[in-house]
């Protein structure tokens, strides 16, 4: 595929400028010729259309953003694989989420909880459909001027109904481990309250500054989350209420069975915060902060980190033969 240069026309399109550069991708504005509406096309690298798995990877958001129709959720308009390999997607004005984190830091608490609310409202839709986004963090939620939310990056995503992408193996497991639910770090997959669980680890972060779980490297955040529990947002702001409180703490039950079972339960309960019953959580134990890693437990995150590279060199020799 050539490079595609602004003012290059990919059919009705007109391409008016370079918006954003991934890994993956390359994202323009440009304006639909017949509807004189501003769009935005991604256009995969050279090297994800010749990798089969990230190749999918890129098919898969264009057929969940297609099957998917909600204002919280980014809109696919058109996916085109003759001579350009693109997606056309709904332009939307606004910043993405990690942005505004990184001005503000602390967020307002009515303007955090409207955040939240707009993001489990826009998931509960995306379950009912039989899709678990699997990646929801700052970087894949897109804020407009008035704080309606659009999720974006549906790369990983489950659906229900399509065949198990190789690639959700490897998802971000290793490369973003603020967000990951307990579930998926122990190797499953997952339901929707891996998202659920995501949503709470925001809030926490739009009301803290702060994710709940730290330590110096992906391995002892992912480990923090095992056998901790979260600091009490209220310690790190004590303007949240106690109702609030309590929802994030409900979001982000180590075991999923404890947890809100539906983004639509994590949503009422935003929306009737006098009706949410704080429980008391002083019997709740944590291993001592700082504790170093065990032996066992090292060589079981050593072990988790080896298999995404063992099946990547089986793919890379697949592909080879």
């Amino acid at each position: 595929m050539k490079s595609v240069n602004p003012g290059d026309h990919l059919d009705q399109y007109f391409i008016e400028s370079l918006v954003a550069s991934s890994g993956m991708a390359t994202i323009f504005r440009a304006i639909d010729l017949e509807t004189k509406q501003p769009v935005a096309i991604k256009i995969p690298h050279m090297e994800v259309e010749s990798d089969p798995v990230l190749y999918e990877r890129f098919q898969r958001e264009a057929e969940i953003g297609q099957k998917l129709d909600h204002p919280g959720v980014m809109k696919v308009l058109a996916y085109n694989t003759r001579g350009h390999v693109y997606i056309v997607m709904e332009w939307v004005e606004g910043r993405l989420l990690r942005y505004i984190l990184h001005e503000t830091k602390k967020m307002p608490i009515e303007r955090a909880t409207k955040m939240a609310a707009g993001i489990c409202d826009a998931l509960a839709y995306c379950h009912r459909n039989g899709v678990v986004h699997r990646d929801l963090k700052p970087e894949n939620i897109m804020v407009d001027d008035q704080d309606q939310i659009k999720l974006i990056d549906f790369g990983i995503a489950g659906l229900a109904g399509s065949r198990r992408l190789t690639f959700s193996k490897l998802s971000q497991v290793m490369g973003s481990p603020d967000y990951i639910a307990p579930e998926r770090v122990k190797g499953s997959r997952g339901d929707g309250r891996v998202d659920v669980y995501a949503i709470g680890v925001i809030f926490y972060e739009m009301l803290t500054g702060d994710t709940p779980f730290s330590g110096p490297n992906p391995f002892a955040v992912m480990n923090d989350r095992l056998v901790n529990n979260p600091p009490p947002p209220r310690e790190l702001n004590p303007e949240i209420s106690e109702a609030l409180q309590e929802i994030i703490f409900r979001a982000l039950e180590r075991d999923p069975a404890d947890r809100y079972s539906t983004a639509n339960e994590f949503f009422w309960d935003l929306e009737h915060l006098d009706e949410v019953v704080p429980t008391d959580r002083t019997t709740r134990k944590s291993a001592q902060k700082g504790q170093p890693l065990s032996s066992r437990q090292m060589l079981q995150y050593a072990g988790m980190a080896l298999v995404p590279i063992v099946i990547l060199a089986v793919l890379f020799f697949i592909a080879k033969r």
